[in-house]
């Protein structure tokens, strides 16, 4: 079944270029090049991904991802002239599934497009199954058992309620507050160092030679990106 997407991308140059591209891939295409009535389609009709542009006129990708996840679930890709590590922060934190910064080779933006369909894919056959899936890690709700890479994943109950809340919220910044209190409970009277040492605890069992599972955001919290 053909992919419907919508691209918000004001600069037409580019939008034009992206959408024969898409069009290539077999994808089906809807193309706006402001940010409100991007917005309007998204909300109105049914799409298998959004790609939206963060500088937009009229209302910016930010914002429209932040309006979007309260009331949809499709997964957001958001194209931005801009590296710096707080502009990642912000569109994740709105709950974009990925990025891409400008200016970009097609290819990239094809792989990550099919990276996140299949991701979704991925998500809706796992949630069937009560499971939680981030790239190798597979958590077993019912079971309570971690797989990564394939093999059984010895975890304290400590160690596994604190992974299980980074893949629930992964690509999102889970603040240290957030962590202490989800996993160790409002009244605990342990000091906000003790998730440090977990996720110290975590990251010795979830070595990879590729980009690492656990990331820091400093002075903020940690983040699972998928």
């Amino acid at each position: 079944m053909q992919k419907k997407i919508l691209l918000v991308e004001d600069e037409k140059n580019i939008a034009r270029f992206i959408e024969l591209e898409l069009r290539h891939e077999q994808f089906e295409v809807i193309v706006s090049h402001d940010g409100r009535e991007g917005l309007n389609l998204a909300l109105e009709q049914p799409f298998d991904c959004l790609l939206l542009d963060v500088m937009l006129p009229g209302l910016n990708g930010i914002e429209i991802c932040r309006r979007i996840r309260a009331q949809s679930n499709v997964p957001i890709l958001l194209i931005t002239a801009r590296d710096a590590v707080m502009d990642r922060v912000a569109g994740l934190d709105a709950g974009a599934d990925d990025y891409i910064v400008k200016p970009f080779a097609i290819e990239e933006l094809l792989a990550r497009i099919r990276s996140i369909l299949r991701r979704v894919s991925t998500k809706v056959e796992a949630e069937a199954n009560n499971l939680i899936k981030v790239r190798d890690i597979i958590i077993n709700q019912q079971s309570y058992e971690v797989i990564f890479e394939n093999k059984k994943l010895d975890l304290t109950k400590t160690e596994y309620d604190l992974l299980k809340l980074l893949c629930e919220n992964k690509n999102r910044v889970c603040e240290r507050d957030m962590i202490l209190q989800s996993v160790w409970g409002y009244t605990t009277e342990v000091e906000t160092n003790v998730v440090d040492v977990y996720i110290r605890h975590l990251r010795a069992k979830l070595k990879t030679e590729l980009e690492p599972y656990i990331e820091t955001v400093r002075g903020v919290g940690y983040v699972v990106r998928e």
